[in-house]
């Protein structure tokens, strides 16, 4: 097994492809970040990131340099081309139609998720922290694919999982006061304290928006340690890559 690539096993049609990154990738930070980090706001040194980021495009041969957002766990979705403008794009979710775009998500427990259309006429690309999740960024990317929910497909990539993700009453407040079925994805612990499985919720919120072509899950970043993890190693954590892009003319 590679351990340097994660390569979602789904029914996405000819043209669109898929990888996830790990630490055990092509890179060069050093501890603790070692050694692909993709992060610039991670707190590595920034020439190492960015020799990574080079690094990532030339080996999976990426028509373009991934479009990196400023992530801000909120529900704004860019929709991009292949040329990147000056600043990143201060979003949580992309969406484009045009071939050659590469979309990235960066996460280090949050649960990224991947979309396309059944065609291969569009893709997607979530970051679906907690607060994103519960705010509906999920529902806002399947809106702005413009397509039928019914003609997209989503893939769950790695996040925390249950077994390892305890929250507090916030969490559990902001999923359960609006929606009842979501009680199923905590698991109580001690008072005021819950497990909770993210890729339960992003299943329940993609089904309710149309969405049934749903693959992916059965990962856990804190317990794999080929993934970086905020709550593992805290705010020196690194940040892997998930990416999806259409393939050019």
């Amino acid at each position: 097994m590679n351990e340097a690539w994660i390569f979602p096993d789904w029914p996405a049609p000819r043209g669109v492809h898929t990888a996830v990154t790990t630490r055990e990738g092509p890179g060069i930070s050093q501890p603790p970040f070692d050694r692909f980090n993709l992060g610039l706001r991670s707190g590595d040194d920034v020439q190492a990131v960015l020799s990574n980021r080079g690094a990532l495009r030339q080996v999976l041969d990426l028509p373009a340099e991934p479009r990196w957002l400023r992530q801000v766990h909120g529900t704004v979705v860019a929709e991009l081309g292949p040329l990147p403008t000056a600043e990143e794009p201060q979003a949580d979710a992309a969406v484009s139609r045009v071939p050659g775009t590469v979309l990235a998500i960066l996460t280090a427990d949050c649960l990224p998720v991947l979309f396309c259309a059944a065609d291969g006429s569009a893709i997607g690309a979530a970051h679906a922290g907690w607060r994103g999740l519960a705010a509906g960024v999920l529902e806002e990317t399947v809106a702005q694919m413009q397509r039928r929910s019914g003609d997209l497909m989503a893939w769950l990539g790695p996040c925390i999982g249950a077994a390892s993700y305890e929250v507090g009453e916030e969490v559990h407040t902001a999923f359960n006061q609006s929606r009842p079925a979501a009680e199923g994805a905590f698991v109580a612990t001690r008072p005021g304290h819950w497990l909770c499985d993210l890729a339960v919720l992003a299943r329940q919120r993609l089904l309710a928006a149309g969405v049934t072509r749903i693959h992916g899950g059965g990962f856990d970043t804190r317990a794999d340690a080929r993934l970086y993890s905020y709550r593992r190693e805290g705010a020196r954590s690194g940040r892997f890559a998930s990416l999806i892009w259409l393939a050019g003319h």
